[in-house]
């Protein structure tokens, strides 16, 4: 396979560009468990401020909380059930046959890694879910390091990800949510479809059919990059087993979209199980699109809505579309777009959408100015990171508290 990048970057690196990366590693690695550790010591506050029987899942147990207990709550809660548990072979409705909150809408990569260690160790849920969650985030954010430095370089690259590491909703990366697992896979994806390795990038998007709901925008990616490499095929002929890998992919990117809804319908007999457990978590009651950004903003900012959504999709288009922009490539900018695309059209506005936004991470680069491929248009990028590294950490408090140190509420906050 033929390396791409967006940079005219060499194929083999000279011995002191392979000691600069792994220097990186190292000042990566630092920098992205300092950010742990600062939202480690955050929860661990907010836990001995909150009383332990107002939490969800909380089962009569009384006192303060503790960082364990807080890691765990709301969707964690329901990740612990399956790992315990499994999934329901039936729907469970009311007594009018509407169809109640239920397991079907978490998909099992991530409880059942955390069920195997807990096999294997013995460990709790409590214990093992969100250390695994930081391990698998730590993960990611070293792959980030092959996806972005052959595209900006290592100081924008280290840049990134200490903007990346402290964002208000970062937290998430060591509960026991998925979000770090598919960043891992995400990253991964995107690194295997930028060098062009069609069948590694099809395999990661098969593993997402059973991680996250996010195959619709690795789609639009996956066809992206197949069609940029079409039009280089006068000077790179595309061989057949090429064709096949890139085929693979697409079809990956296909199944991976209905995989986990299948799954749902053959075992509870319901070919619509998992379509009608998500609409038990929508206002509406019904899976509707682009419409719920408008509802719930409303509560925000009444009729000044649509200005708000307009606003957002506009600094997304723009931040991608201009030559500030050009360092990241097509594969990078194609997934921006997409994936902001997607949440607009099937996520419920929400105070959810903070996490949800995390994979947005590429618009990073050209937030701090080193998405210019002329590298000397890069202006402030270091002060543009300890500006953003700063607005984060302070966001992150103001995010925490506002949605783990709550009593029980009937709504699942982040």
């Amino acid at each position: 396979m033929t390396t791409v990048t967006t940079s005219p970057a060499v194929v083999r690196d000279t011995w002191w560009q392979r000691l600069a990366a792994q220097r990186l590693v190292w000042a990566v690695l630092g920098v992205y468990l300092l950010a742990r550790a600062f939202s480690a010591a955050l929860l661990m506050w907010i836990a001995s401020q909150q009383d332990l029987s107002t939490m969800p899942g909380a089962n009569g147990a009384t006192g303060h909380a503790s960082y364990w207990d807080i890691t765990h709550i709301w969707d964690g809660d329901w990740y612990r059930t399956i790992a315990e548990h499994g999934y329901p072979t039936q729907l469970p409705r009311d007594e009018s046959g509407t169809v109640q909150q239920n397991p079907w809408a978490f998909f099992p990569a991530f409880p059942v890694l955390v069920r195997g260690i807990m096999t294997i160790t013995g460990g709790s849920f409590e214990v093992v879910a969100p250390t695994l969650s930081l391990l698998l985030g730590t993960a990611a954010a070293l792959l980030m390091i092959p996806l972005l430095r052959p595209r900006i370089g290592s100081t924008a690259t280290l840049c990134t990800i200490a903007v990346y590491a402290t964002l208000p909703m970062s937290p998430v990366l060591q509960l026991a949510y998925t979000e770090s697992l598919a960043m891992l896979l995400l990253v991964g994806f995107l690194l295997a479809v930028s060098r062009e390795d069609w069948a590694i990038a099809g395999l990661v998007a098969l593993a997402f059919g059973f991680a996250r709901p996010i195959a619709p925008p690795l789609g639009l990616v996956a066809l992206v990059a197949v069609i940029w490499r079409w039009r280089a095929r006068r000077d790179r002929p595309i061989p057949g087993t090429e064709w096949a890998g890139m085929a693979f992919l697409l079809v990956s990117c296909g199944v991976s979209a209905v995989l986990w809804p299948t799954i749902a319908g053959l075992v509870t007999g319901e070919s619509d199980a998992y379509a009608l457990t998500q609409s038990a978590w929508r206002a509406s009651r019904s899976v509707e699109f682009f419409a719920p950004w408008f509802t719930n903003l409303r509560y925000f900012f009444g009729a000044w809505t649509p200005l708000w959504v307009l606003t957002m999709i506009a600094v997304v288009v723009v931040s991608i579309i201009g030559p500030w922009a050009s360092a990241l490539g097509p594969v990078l900018r194609a997934w921006v777009a997409a994936y902001a695309f997607y949440l607009v059209a099937v996520v419920d506005a929400w105070t959810s959408t903070y996490r949800y936004a995390i994979f947005l991470f590429p618009i990073i680069v050209v937030w701090i100015g080193a998405g210019w491929k002329d590298r000397d248009a890069r202006v402030l990028m270091r002060t543009r990171t300890v500006a953003l590294v700063v607005l984060g950490l302070g966001w992150q408090v103001w995010w925490c508290w506002t949605l783990m140190h709550v009593p029980s509420l009937p709504w699942n906050p982040i």
